[in-house]
């Protein structure tokens, strides 16, 4: 089980988590746990629509729930989108969130998986934090911009999994660059964050910069061959080096 998280939202965590559990695929079968309660975005990324509220949820019975994870090309999907609707706030406590997380982790009728993608809500409140309690990671991904404040912010979160004993697999910089269309030179959107304030000063490795593309280059994710899925293939055979090792 890998987690993916970040300090902030808005760095791209739910792209990184999709497009790398899809590039997980030559690896093992792949799950993958939207956790996500303060915006479970997977199911629209993945053309699922759930526009019901819903009202009454059963977090434990004597008969026991079980769900089945919805499939796409190949991955096992379950996600607290399924459960909220599309504009439907989880109005909870973290204690309670926790509970709904254990349920659709242990709960799910997951198939025989070689690796479990879990996309962790953005921030390191206490809901995030016990949300990993409740997890058995082998490891955790922190996706940042290349701005300062995703770095100052991710250092949070970066600080939170080795706090909670979750390996730090290394850190991915996501929306690093854009190509111009007309001249082919490669254009920064950001400004960088010095290096002293960045999260690789803490140690954490590199594993990925992903560039920034047109939305009719850009896909929600890769099933098929695309630059996209390359980079994301690289990443895949990277994360995976560091799980065996």
């Amino acid at each position: 089980m890998v987690a993916i998280g970040a300090g902030k939202g808005g760095v791209g965590k739910s792209t990184v988590a999709l497009n790398l559990a899809f590039a997980l695929r030559r690896h093992g079968r792949v799950g993958l746990l939207d956790l996500d309660f303060c915006g479970p975005n997977i199911p629209a990324m993945v053309g699922i629509e759930h526009q019901r509220w819903t009202t009454n949820w059963t977090l434990a019975s004597r008969a026991g729930q079980r769900f089945t994870p919805v499939m796409r090309e190949d991955v096992a999907i379950a996600s607290t989108g399924f459960i909220l609707g599309e504009d439907q706030p989880l109005g909870v406590d973290a204690m309670t969130a926790g509970l709904l997380a254990k349920q659709l982790v242990h709960a799910v009728r997951w198939p025989d998986l070689a690796y479990l993608i879990v996309d962790l809500p953005p921030g390191t409140s206490a809901v995030q934090q016990l949300l990993v309690k409740e997890l058995t990671c082998a490891g955790a991904i922190v996706v940042v911009t290349p701005e300062l404040l995703a770095h100052l912010d991710g250092r949070k979160a970066v600080q939170m999994f080795r706090a909670l004993n979750v390996r730090v697999l290394g850190g991915i910089e996501n929306m690093a660059g854009s190509m111009c269309p007309h001249c082919g030179n490669e254009l920064r959107l950001f400004p960088v964050a010095p290096h002293e304030r960045s999260i690789w000063a803490m140690g954490v490795e590199r594993l990925a910069q992903v560039p920034f593309r047109l939305v009719a280059d850009a896909p929600a994710f890769s099933a098929s061959s695309t630059p996209t899925l390359l980079e994301f293939e690289a990443l895949a055979a990277s994360v995976v080096q560091r799980l065996n090792g």
